[in-house]
């Protein structure tokens, strides 16, 4: 089942250099996600085949608008398209405003039902979790009020062996409780069919933190340790630390000493500064700190394997 993430928009503050604004689709088997809503995020989704009507919830990381103001345009081309099916949005306090004052004075009822949950940043929270995945903020420090997320994938079945369980009669409740991870049982409480004879280990779950803009913060290296992808806002080359510090981001070398502090798998850079046209020099310092890093390139899908 897919575990995937593409970029859409990898620019900071304007569009430049072919570049656009943040923004990223998130595939998680059969659940479709955004992350940030820059201003041409539905022209890339369109560009690179993401299908709006499959999206079920938004992710919206701050408000400053190179991560957010795609987001009436996209509600309102969903609505114009007849969406008939529940959206959920998830943002910082202020963003519901935002979305319904447009609305009112455009004169629009939405085909669909819209939802808004308001997110804090004081700690980290559970804010989605369903059959297949749990996600969680992960507070950062910005200019102002500013969230990452961190989506985890539940826990798999075992899988079953095909051999073994031909050669049996198992009931579906027996067949259920090895792939939860049980021995069954019979009457009497006696081993009757073990998991370590029947089954085999569950495919891995995995992991992708989102970390928009933010100064360095090693307190987010507990939430992110040892996740499969990590995307880790990386304005500036670290010569302009002093610059990062200022407007509240973070060099390339500090997102990779992130990187390889938490032990993550895989590194992707975004969030480019319109200084820099090519962003060769970036990934060549981001992989003197650690290799494992790449270029949060559009249209590049980061593909999770299980």
């Amino acid at each position: 089942m897919p575990f995937e993430v593409q970029i859409l928009g990898s620019n900071s503050a304007a569009p430049a250099h072919g570049r656009h604004h943040t923004s990223q689709s998130v595939r998680i088997q059969n659940y479709q996600f955004l992350i940030d809503c820059g201003e041409s995020a539905q022209l890339q989704m369109k560009r690179y085949g993401v299908k709006k009507n499959r999206l079920s919830h938004i992710f919206i990381s701050h408000l400053h608008g190179d991560h957010f103001l795609g987001l009436m345009g996209l509600l309102s081309t969903m609505h114009l398209n007849g969406r008939k099916h529940e959206l959920t949005v998830y943002g910082p306090i202020g963003l519901a405003d935002i979305i319904t004052i447009q609305l009112k004075y455009s004169n629009t009822r939405l085909s669909y039902p819209l939802n808004f949950v308001e997110l804090r940043s004081e700690q980290s929270e559970l804010i989605l979790d369903n059959k297949v995945v749990s996600v969680f903020t992960i507070p950062l420090k910005h200019k102002i009020q500013c969230n990452g997320f961190l989506f985890k994938e539940k826990p798999k079945p075992r899988k079953l062996i095909k051999e073994k369980i031909e050669s049996v009669d198992l009931k579906i409740a027996e067949i259920n409780s090895l792939k939860n991870g049980e021995d069954v049982l019979d009457e009497d409480g006696k081993l009757k069919y073990s998991i370590a004879e029947f089954t085999l280990p569950p495919r891995k779950s995995r992991s992708y933190a989102f970390c928009s803009d933010t100064i360095y913060n090693e307190e987010i290296i507990p939430l992110i340790k040892d996740v499969d992808l990590l995307y880790h806002e990386s304005t500036f080359l670290h010569e302009l630390i002093d610059r990062a510090k200022q407007t509240f981001h973070t060099t390339v070398k500090q997102a990779a000493t992130i990187a390889k502090k938490a032990d993550v798998h895989r590194l992707i850079l975004g969030h480019f500064s319109n200084r820099y046209r090519e962003l060769e020099p970036l990934l060549a310092e981001a992989r003197s700190e650690f290799k494992e890093s790449y270029l949060g390139e559009e249209g590049l899908t980061f593909y999770v394997e299980d």
